[in-house]
């Protein structure tokens, strides 16, 4: 009991809390919760942690998937490479045909068909 105060830390969080927006007033949302801004560092083992975690474990290719879901799966990449080969040899048919400035214009927002089907291609081998 030094100077009159007590022994114990007092704090408070009132001068870090943000105000509430226009649209959470209007929401009543001010009476129910407090806005803190919380912001820290992270060191680097912590960052390279973060970035890992979408990684695949080295045991996911050990995992066999139900047979009659990858079959089914197959089936479906299949059909879609089957269009898109019908597509990618249209596309092949434009190119001989159209000039070069009508070409690239006529291609704009259109499915990139020979790069669908190397990954539909890739994902099959690899499955």
């Amino acid at each position: 009991m030094m100077l009159g105060q007590e022994p114990r830390q007092t704090t408070s969080n009132v001068g870090h809390l943000n105000k509430p927006s226009i649209q959470a007033l209007i929401h009543g949302l001010n009476r129910h919760y407090y806005s803190i801004a919380i912001n820290y560092r992270k060191n680097e083992l912590e960052e390279k942690m973060l970035l890992n975690l979408h990684k695949k474990k080295w045991t996911d290719g050990l995992i066999l998937k139900r047979f009659d879901t990858h079959s089914k799966t197959n089936e479906q990449t299949v059909q879609e490479m089957l269009n898109l080969a019908i597509k990618y040899n249209k596309a092949v048919q434009e190119e001989d045909e159209l000039p070069p400035e009508k070409l690239a214009i006529a291609n704009v927002g259109r499915q990139d068909a020979k790069k669908h089907l190397e990954e539909h291609v890739s994902n099959l081998m690899s499955s």
